[in-house]
């Protein structure tokens, strides 16, 4: 055959293949599912993101987001096989190592938990250890269990009559000034002042020594063993989703988290982006040189190593199979920054 021949042929075979992919449109695609921990909001923004304005698909991803919820039981999916990925955190894959179930954190997209407690503007509450002087700190079972034994036991002053439980609602927190209340650093705090007119006084747990990761890529050792290419693809993706819902527009994704969960407002979403940039909830620490959603072994020992000290978790837990670091902390996206 001529070269001539021979550069038709190759021509043709070009054009039958892209005429192939056309017209199987995703074809190459592969499915996965990402299980978020609660209703959408823009503390999920970044998936959305990645959804909306196509990053997902440019890595040959077709993503479904599954809602969390108070009716939902999206750890439990993962832990089924169910879905691929859930929005899990380092205090709940350590707890599963502990309990024999092969969970592991792939990427932490919150560097610092937005945990918070809040207290009212005029109580003469400025620092973090003035919350110990209070009569009563509304908190929620999980919080009393874990954050507050912690609070205890590096804190001079906070003691178990403090305690009242916390039902979700702000009004008994609002109606007495010698108290404080838990919240999220992304939305309580907002919902308070539209009530009341005032500003909260909010202390970051994690900006007082509190260290869990948030807000994770959580996924099994089988979906790391068997498909690390789709790991590493979503990781990376979402990753870039939140570069972009951070630093670019971000209408779309905004879009899209109303419309799964519709009684979200734009005032909320204003507002939770506008602290999650305040407080460094995505970028801090390691996350400011070595890109969103980095884990480091230090991080995870050093939080690991606050819980065995108040007895949440066996100091003989190999807390190392909670997490591996394999797919972050290689400044994916951080170019994408403006």
């Amino acid at each position: 055959m001529s070269n001539a021949l021979k550069k038709i042929a190759l021509t043709a075979l070009l054009g039958l293949g892209t005429a192939i992919a056309t017209a199987v449109p995703g074809h190459a695609l592969d499915k996965v599912s990402y299980g978020t921990n609660w209703l959408a909001q823009a503390e999920h923004g970044g998936f959305y993101q990645a959804l909306a304005d196509g990053t997902y698909e440019k890595y040959g991803l077709d993503v479904t987001i599954v809602q969390g919820g108070p009716n939902a039981a999206n750890s439990a999916l993962l832990i089924s096989g169910k879905i691929d990925f859930y929005m899990g955190g380092s205090q709940g894959e350590i707890t599963a190592v502990e309990q024999g179930i092969p969970l592991v954190d792939v990427a932490a997209i919150f560097q610092k938990d937005p945990q918070v407690l809040i207290a009212h503007p005029d109580a003469g509450i400025d620092t973090f250890e003035d919350l110990a002087k209070l009569k009563t700190l509304f908190l929620g079972k999980d919080g009393y269990l874990t954050y507050f034994e912690w609070m205890k036991s590096n804190y001079k002053g906070f003691k178990d009559e403090q305690y009242k439980p916390y039902n979700f609602n702000p009004g008994p927190f609002i109606a007495d000034k010698g108290s404080a209340q838990q919240g999220y650093l992304t939305s309580e705090p907002y919902e308070i002042q539209k009530q009341t007119g005032w500003e909260p006084k909010v202390f970051l747990l994690a900006d007082n020594g509190y260290t869990p990761y948030s807000t994770m890529i959580t996924t099994t050792q089988m979906m790391i063993d068997t498909k690390p290419d789709v790991v590493q693809r979503f990781v990376d993706a979402s990753i870039e989703g939140w570069y972009n819902y951070l630093y670019s527009d971000n209408s779309k994704a905004n879009e899209l988290i109303k419309k799964d969960n519709p009684e979200m407002t734009d005032g909320q979403i204003a507002y939770s982006i506008a602290k999650m940039k305040e407080f460094g909830i995505v970028e801090s620490g390691d996350a400011m040189d070595k890109g969103i959603g980095c884990i480091t072994g230090a991080h995870y020992k050093k939080f690991f190593d606050e819980m065995v000290a108040i007895k949440i978790f066996k100091a003989d837990t190999d807390y190392t199979k909670a997490f591996t670091t394999k797919f972050v902390c290689k400044g994916t996206g951080m170019s994408l920054k403006k």
